[in-house]
């Protein structure tokens, strides 16, 4: 979430002609995030948020998004729910851009979650995996394994603005993990993008999952991987360690629902190593390119290095979970 289009008060007033939602109490930008720009808007005192379509995300898949996120709805998986406009469509066309207003998810993000909230976080990601392995949605992830090559090409000559080493650390561990990477594991829709600031709780209770504009197809063990990497690393940038608590506690949250293959459990090493440098290309290219003028926190690459200094240094799956 971020702001780069700035709307004021008339502006969002127009939007709102096309909705049958009430009257608008208040609006407010909000700046965590990289990719659109979100306004939480408070209408006949219900809350929304409208986000406007930037960047890097293409007009031809937010129908996928938005099918995804009514589907998990419907089916009691806990996400915002699209809201329809005059027209019966949940997509509508402002000032050259596209946008979208979904329902208010309640509760907040914790910056550090506890073994237990990883637990109940990995019982709800399985939760969700075995609801989109039935969905008929198609998307392929664009920042998949076979992008990161050229990622990588795009930051080599700067990167060394942001640490001295980065060429080669980051040659050596891509080498790695093309040489490694899994070809047959089971997949489906995953989210792909669950750091902390998108799953929220209430009073230390998991109350649903935001943020769906990187879900695509790709591995469920890769969702893992992700989530091992946002979630199971603790300390300082400088001196982050792997959690193997959490993330032990994670798995048993996720087999509670959904048990792994064998080769999925062996492929948990080459996931992470690959999560870690996929987070670590976008955000080296997000703080090389920044926006002029948007209103958005950029994430620290650097922090992204002693995790894939973990990853690189493990032996197997026993490193992450017994």
């Amino acid at each position: 979430m971020a702001v780069y289009t700035k709307l004021n008060q008339n502006k969002i007033e127009e939007i709102l002609s096309n909705y049958n939602l009430g009257k608008l109490d208040s609006f407010k930008g909000i700046e965590e995030g990289i990719e659109n720009t979100n306004y939480f808007l408070s209408v006949d005192k219900k809350k929304f948020i409208l986000t406007i379509y930037e960047k890097r995300v293409k007009s031809d898949d937010l129908p996928f998004f938005s099918d995804l996120m009514s589907s998990l709805n419907k089916a009691n998986f806990k996400c915002p729910a699209p809201i329809l406009n005059n027209e019966n469509r949940t997509i509508t066309n402002f000032d050259e851009k596209k946008l979208m207003i979904v329902s208010f998810l309640d509760g907040k993000a914790k910056e550090n979650l506890s073994p237990i909230n990883c637990k109940s976080v990995g019982a709800e990601i399985a939760k969700m995996h075995q609801l989109t392995k039935n969905l008929k949605l198609n998307r392929q992830n664009d920042l998949s394994i076979n992008s990161w090559r050229k990622l990588f090409e795009a930051v080599k000559d700067k990167c060394t603005k942001i640490h001295k080493d980065l060429p080669k650390l980051i040659e050596e561990n891509l080498n790695d993990v093309e040489k490694n990477w899994p070809k047959n594991l089971p997949k489906g829709i995953i989210h792909a993008d669950l750091f902390h600031d998108n799953i929220f709780f209430i009073q230390d209770k998991f109350s649903g999952v935001i943020d769906f504009y990187f879900s695509c197809e790709d591995f469920f063990a890769f969702e893992i991987a992700i989530c091992f990497n946002a979630l199971c690393f603790d300390g300082l940038k400088n001196n982050l360690s792997f959690n193997v608590t959490k993330a032990k506690h994670f798995i048993d949250g996720y087999t509670s629902i959904r048990k792994l293959t064998d080769e999925e459990i062996n492929s948990i090493k080459v996931l992470s190593q690959g999560a870690a440098l996929r987070f670590l290309l976008t955000r080296v290219f997000d703080s090389l390119n920044k926006v002029e003028g948007a209103i958005v926190k950029i994430k620290d690459p650097v922090e992204y290095l002693k995790r894939l200094e973990f990853h690189k240094n493990s032996k197997n799956h026993e490193d992450y979970f017994f």
